[in-house]
């Protein structure tokens, strides 16, 4: 028998020797996020009218990233509450205000491949680039998790997705995932993607992690990556050692997928997605000549340290056009520490970029950076929904961090290569 990388963590999870897809089982959660958004405030209530605990506050994780810093009282009161769970329950690994929490399991070694991972939040799946199984949960389930450990799925299908050949100068894994929602559309449930090929090897994690975090753009269960060195480095980087049998978490020669697709890197050129959806997407040139108000770069999709280094090549040595905005976001703390320490920061911010605290902020309507009617921006984040951003009337352009700058700099969406040196 074989099996994919999903099948095989889902049999270890739920204690099966075999499992296949459509089968429903219960499996034993390794570790669960919870988020100050849909986490304490809307759990803590139902635990105390059954009058129970957590499961194993050693396999929960705790972070407050959609209402800091706190701008209002109410967003105040919800951080005090999560901060008064935390201490109630003995949540040792709560992470406050430190960064987003896709990017907190990531950067403090919580993840590893064959972990069976769930989140509070449909990007949840950023962490997959681990070659682990991680999928967001809405409020009521997390309060199952958290109360008993475990969770019931349906086994879900694997879609291969392999993407082989080298990037232009320019082209990014985002750029990867606008063209997917365009090719595959966002109806994908029940799906596994398995991202492969010479390309996917090449990436280094922040770029993989892309990959897995827009799986949920797509509507798949998770996005998940075989564990490889790459894999292998992140983690001992983290401070995690990894397990001796780490890398036989991979799918079997000549295991049944429900499809597979494969893709040229070396002929995907920049993309945008257009207001309201991810899947409207299409070539940079299609969406060239659009002014903006503002350029944002932030969320756990696109303010990571990679992220910031993109804005910054397209920044060097120019201005943020008069009369846009750049605002920027870093996706953690530590991630404003390194981007400060290797002069990322001081190239931003001296070409006129403003600096936001570091958090969900505008990508979720919280915080600094909403828009207002009728604004339009180009954003690094992961989606665009009507509204998303602030403004039902604002139109919000998604793009990869190289795409954000250059139409900071132009005042309009641009080609970012023409920044590089590289336009076609």
């Amino acid at each position: 028998m074989t099996y994919t990388i999903a099948e095989k963590i889902v049999q270890k999870a739920s204690g099966r020797n075999d499992c296949r897809p459509g089968e429903i089982v219960t499996c034993n959660v390794d570790l669960a996020l919870l988020l100050d958004s849909g986490g304490p405030r809307r759990i803590w209530p139902r635990l105390k009218e059954l009058n129970v605990g957590v499961w194993d506050a050693d396999k929960i994780v705790l972070c407050t990233d959609h209402f800091v810093p706190a701008v209002d009282a109410a967003s105040a009161a919800i951080l005090k509450l999560t901060r008064e769970f935390a201490a109630e329950f003995g949540i040792k690994k709560f992470f406050d205000m430190q960064g987003i929490g896709h990017i907190m399991l990531a950067e403090n070694g919580l993840l590893e491949p064959g972990m069976f991972v769930c989140g509070g939040d449909s990007h949840s799946t950023h962490g997959g680039a681990f070659g682990c199984y991680i999928s967001g949960f809405g409020a009521i389930e997390m309060t199952g998790v958290t109360v008993t450990g475990e969770i019931w799925i349906p086994v879900p299908e694997t879609v291969r997705i392999d993407w082989e050949g080298n990037f232009q100068h320019g082209v990014t894994a985002k750029d990867i995932m606008l063209k997917l929602c365009r090719e595959l559309g966002m109806n994908n449930g029940g799906v596994v993607l398995e991202y492969g090929g010479s390309t996917v090897r090449n990436m280094d994690m922040q770029e993989r992690a892309v990959l897995c975090n827009m799986a949920a753009e797509l509507g798949a269960e998770t996005g998940i990556v075989e564990p490889d060195q790459v894999t292998l480095d992140a983690l001992i980087a983290a401070g995690k050692t990894p397990a001796a049998d780490a890398l036989k978490w991979c799918s079997d020669a000549g295991t049944t997928y429900k499809s597979r697709l494969s893709f040229s890197a070396a002929e995907l050129e920049p993309q945008i997605a257009a207001p309201h959806a991810p899947s409207n997407s299409g070539v940079v040139s299609e969406y060239s000549g659009i002014k903006i108000d503002q350029a944002y770069v932030g969320s756990c999709v696109g303010a990571k340290l990679s992220d910031l280094h993109m804005v910054a090549e397209v920044l060097r040595g120019r201005r943020v056009k008069f009369g846009t905005r750049l605002l920027v976001a870093p996706a953690s703390a530590r991630v404003m520490a390194e981007a400060a320490a290797d002069g990322t920061l001081a190239t931003i911010t001296g070409a006129g970029g403003i600096l936001l605290p570091t958090g969900c902020g505008a990508c979720a309507a919280l915080g600094a950076g909403i828009l207002a009617e009728d604004e339009v921006c180009v954003s690094t984040t992961n989606r665009n929904f009507k509204g998303r951003m602030g403004a039902n009337s604002a139109s919000v352009y998604l793009g990869s961090p190289y795409s954000v700058a250059a139409a900071a700099v132009a005042g309009e969406i641009v080609d970012p290569r023409e920044f590089l040196g590289l336009s076609s």
